[in-house]
């Protein structure tokens, strides 16, 4: 089961993060010698290659967003590509962060996108539940293959429609919970978590719980620890009794630490090299405070 594969990453590196490589072309150190799509798209692929070849010791898996390369257009994309396939190659477990979904036959051919070997090939990749198991189902059913389901998200109006009250009492985001649940129930690995895992964001702690204890083979990916607002001990509030059962993203915090004052002078995938060794420090330690509560 690729969650397995996870976990023990997870294990090996003493490290529950995934560095997310949301690279904008103004994230980059001189970002204002690039004027074409080509050159912009070649130097941020040269930026993600040199912080996934320096922090790939210490971090366990990456998380690319893939808005930010549609956005390079063609060449974007080949940087996405060109990003994942160094991530894999450097032994990371590369999360896919372009939270599909659609009518079963358009969610089949994005399952094939991401899934199917070619040149968007991931290990994960994350979905939008709210089209229900049709648009789910063309996803699931391989071992080597994971998604993260939003379920509850970092995002300030998230709560706008997933904290609404529906008639069997649930909020609409634990009604999607018990849909992952279901979802995931026969793909539980040797690790204890299924290869359907959860979006849950580090802003909500209290959610968290409430999630992780209807979810006890779900694995959470949560997003908002950093920039986005999210500290250490709501980042691992829904992790489970033993410390395990998620990962905790960072983008800008690690890709554009060389801009903050505690890593001036280093050069940027030192900086990012530096910001990773902080954050581990940082979600250990609020894994210690959860454990002896």
């Amino acid at each position: 089961m690729i969650t397995d594969i996870l976990c023990e990453k997870i294990k090996e590196k003493g490290n529950p993060s995934v560095v997310g490589l949301d690279t904008a072309a103004d994230y980059l150190p001189d970002s204002g010698k690039y004027s074409d799509p080509a050159s912009v798209a070649a130097a941020v692929t040269d930026f993600n290659r040199a912080i996934i070849e320096r922090v790939a010791p210490i971090v366990p898996a990456v998380k690319v967003q893939i808005a930010y390369y549609e956005a390079m257009g063609l060449h974007g994309m080949r940087a996405f590509s060109d990003t994942c396939k160094a991530a894999r190659a450097a032994g990371m477990v590369v999360i896919a962060d372009a939270k599909r979904n659609d009518i079963g036959a358009t969610a089949k051919q994005y399952a094939s996108a991401f899934f199917g070997g070619g040149d968007l090939d991931c290990d994960f990749l994350t979905v939008n539940g709210y089209l229900g198991t049709d648009g789910i189902a063309p996803f699931l059913g391989r071992e080597d293959k994971g998604v993260f389901v939003l379920v509850k998200t970092s995002n300030p109006s998230g709560g706008e429609l997933q904290d609404m009250r529906l008639e069997n009492g649930r909020t609409v985001y634990e009604q999607m919970a018990a849909l992952v649940d279901g979802w995931g129930r026969n793909s539980v690995g040797d690790c204890g978590y299924s290869v359907v895992g959860a979006v849950v964001g580090a802003t909500y702690p209290e959610q968290a719980v409430r999630l992780r204890a209807m979810l006890p083979h779900t694995f959470f990916l949560v997003p908002g620890y950093g920039a986005q607002g999210g500290g250490a001990d709501g980042a691992v509030a829904g992790f489970d009794e033993r410390g395990g059962g998620g990962i905790v993203n960072s983008s800008r915090g690690i890709i554009c630490a060389y801009r903050q004052e505690k890593y001036k002078g280093m050069k940027f995938d030192e900086a990012a090299y530096a910001a990773c060794v902080d954050m581990r420090e940082d979600l250990v330690a609020a894994l210690g405070r959860k454990a002896a509560l």
